[in-house]
């Protein structure tokens, strides 16, 4: 590689990674009322990151299979903070900076493919605990296994009913590995959704499958055409992939959540386990779920103290509910989470998927 290529990688990979790990502080530390103060806490690493943009531009062909996923990403984390500097400034409102976010993931989308040519990158998408773990390293210095890595089913963008999966580069199918199905919020989709829970289940050792719903939101109401659907993203899985059928867990965010509760209590659900997030409940959920399903069942229950969309009386009265009817809730209260995704509570979610063996 020639030395001025070398060159720009190194000037442009520190704000870019420091870029979108401020675009995960502030999705994760997202209050309306502290907007302000969140996207000062952020910093501004965007502004370094604008100055060595066009260090990227007119490299030789030969290097475009770089230029183009840093190009891509580098666009996507400046976009996500124009659209965040808009609204900070008084234009726009909260759906702008959900909008604006939206364009993390396709940033890391892009970027990730580099993870295995750059280590900077590598360590971007690991569990910052485990960043330095020998073993794991190792894993994955070794020659990616077949079937492996990011994979997409019918889940470009825009479509409904697709899905979006990562299989670890290191997967070997001489033993069976945990299932995470991760259903996103309402307004999301399974390919946006799959970064919530890629770095952990890279670090840690797990499958993720992120569908997208077949409609608009997940079928909380009326005809329920997911459940099949799911049904069907998971036979299709498991017959590719040497899944453990003692550790199929179903996780999801809000409308995602609130699914798992509608698909996860019914009787011929698959699921051994079920990990809602920031989700909705109604006390006849447990009381017309199957009895024998509830018996038991482990529930991994999320929610924040400042969550201005489900209040947290919610989640406590759901707790209540579900633990009376017999399941086996775990609950974790966060006193500084809003209406937003907890990626920091992926690994204790993991251990408790697998310490139930």
């Amino acid at each position: 590689m020639s030395e001025a290529v070398v060159d720009d990688i190194v000037a442009v990979l520190p704000p870019l990674l420091q870029s979108l790990e401020a675009l995960g502080f502030i999705a994760r530390h997202l209050n309306p009322p502290d907007f302000d103060s969140v996207m000062e806490a952020a910093g501004q690493p965007d502004q370094a990151l604008q100055a060595v943009r066009p260090r990227l531009a007119d490299w030789p062909e030969q290097f475009t299979h770089l230029s183009m996923p840093l190009q891509t990403a580098s666009d996507a984390a400046l976009a996500a903070f124009e659209g965040l500097r808009a609204v900070q400034h008084g234009n726009g409102d909260l759906v702008a900076v959900f909008r604006a976010l939206r364009h993390a993931p396709r940033a890391q989308e892009a970027l990730y493919p580099l993870a295995a040519k750059l280590p900077p990158v590598s360590s971007f998408f690991l569990d910052p605990a485990l960043r330095e773990d020998a073993g794991l390293l190792a894993r994955l210095a070794e020659k990616p296994q077949e079937n492996t890595g990011i994979i997409h089913d019918h889940n470009e963008p825009g479509s409904r009913g697709g899905f979006s999966l990562y299989v670890p580069e290191y997967y070997t199918p001489d033993r069976a590995w945990p299932l995470v199905m991760a259903l996103h919020g309402g307004s999301g989709n399974g390919r946006g959704f799959l970064w919530s829970w890629l770095r952990d289940a890279r670090s840690h050792g797990a499958i993720v499958v992120a569908p997208t719903a077949t409609g608009g939101t997940w079928a909380l109401m009326g005809e329920d055409t997911d459940t099949p659907n799911l049904g069907r993203i998971l036979d299709q899985v498991q017959g590719r992939w040497n899944i453990d059928s003692g550790r199929l867990l179903l996780t999801g965010m809000s409308d995602g959540g609130t699914f798992c509760y509608v698909t996860g209590l019914e009787s011929a659900s698959p699921f051994t386990h079920l990990a809602p997030v920031a989700a909705s409940f109604h006390p006849l959920m447990a009381e017309m779920a199957d009895a024998e399903r509830l018996r038991g069942l482990p529930v991994f229950l999320v929610h924040g103290r400042l969550d201005w969309m489900f209040p947290v009386q919610v989640a406590r009265q759901t707790r209540q509910a579900l633990s009376a009817a017999g399941a086996d809730v775990t609950y974790r209260e966060l006193d500084d989470l809003s209406h937003c995704y907890p990626r920091e509570m992926n690994a204790a979610v993991l251990d408790w998927l697998g310490g139930e063996r």
